[in-house]
């Protein structure tokens, strides 16, 4: 497509998420909005109508009919759906985590390499002004603290914690550790579901940094802030908050070393808003999204080792079973 041209988009699941994609992208002035798609035929209906556009109920449907696509569909059928596409030079914005495995991940990247289409990971929190102003200030972390924190959900019980709330941070963090994993301790527990519903992972990076993560989504509180201590300085961001605080030590004069900083400036907006509009530009110019799939790979594959500790921490501690005769 030229760059002069609103890229004709379409949404492909319009629950909890997608119904905020197809509201948004409704909205910019340099997009159209051609259809939403649903198995629900009358999510999709009720949908299309608030929007604006037209109700389909395939995915092949959309066939000449887009240039890209935002896919917010359960995890486990992420590379079902956003595969073809790529493969078929669509480009796609799809959800987090990026798909069930590795495997599915490189699939994705393998047919976006080939057609040339644009992947990007809905890793909405890196659009957050709060941490988009902070990174910068990053700068070879030695202790990072992350707590993520909800209530229990009515969706994504069909993954763990790890993949549903602490990758936001694992995403964030492995942007500002440029350093590969070096070890990870993690427990998990299954609270409220049969899923991991509560985690704390410890990683240590082979710079030394280490982080603490924990997320809960059995929590009354909702809590979104990580810490950042390296040499001299201390950055904390709130996320729900967008409010961004930095501190550093300065030589001072005769008085000695002093403290200085404060809050900083920090332009509030809507996360999804910045991370849609910045998939539309990418789609326009050809430039590759902040989050692209190779950062989203990324992601999924430190969650994925933070549930393998998980696993292995689990099978560590667990009871012997033993038979009537008392042998194992």
């Amino acid at each position: 497509m030229t760059a002069n041209r609103a890229p004709r988009m379409a949404v492909v699941g319009v629950g909890h998420f997608g119904r905020h994609h197809a509201r948004i992208l409704s909205e910019l002035d340099d997009v159209r909005l051609e259809a939403v798609v649903d198995i629900a035929g009358d999510r999709a209906a009720e949908v299309a109508a608030e929007c604006g556009t037209a109700a389909l109920d395939t995915v092949e449907a959309l066939a000449g009919r887009v240039d890209a696509v935002t896919i917010a569909v359960p995890t486990e059928v992420h590379a079902a759906v956003a595969t073809p596409l790529l493969t078929r030079g669509v480009s796609v914005l799809v959800e987090k985590p990026m798909a069930r495995s590795l495997e599915e991940a490189d699939a994705m990247l393998s047919a976006a390499a080939g057609s040339g289409a644009i992947l990007a990971v809905g890793h909405t929190e890196r659009f957050n002004p709060a941490v988009a102003a902070a990174l910068p200030l990053v700068r070879s972390p030695r202790f990072i603290e992350v707590h993520r924190i909800g209530a229990f959900p009515s969706r994504s019980l069909d993954i763990d914690v790890v993949f549903d709330l602490m990758i936001h941070d694992l995403d964030i963090i492995a942007t500002a550790v440029d350093s590969p994993l070096d070890s990870v301790e993690a427990v998990g527990v299954p609270v409220l579901s049969d899923r991991v519903d509560i985690a704390n992972a410890r990683l240590r990076f082979e710079t030394g940094c280490i982080a603490n993560l924990t997320a809960s989504r059995i929590s009354r509180d909702r809590v979104r802030k990580l810490r950042f201590f390296q040499q001299d300085a201390y950055i904390s961001i709130d996320c729900s908050e967008q409010r961004v605080e930095g501190w550093r030590v300065t030589p001072g004069g005769e008085q000695g070393p002093a403290i200085e900083g404060g809050k900083l400036t920090v332009e509030a907006g809507e996360p999804l808003v910045k991370e849609l509009s910045d998939f539309v530009a990418g789609v326009r110019t050809g430039q590759p999204s902040r989050v692209d799939g190779h950062a989203g790979r990324r992601a999924l594959a430190l969650a994925q080792r933070v549930a393998e500790a998980m696993a292995a921490e689990r099978d560590r501690t667990a009871p012997l079973v033993t038979n009537e005769d008392g042998h194992e």
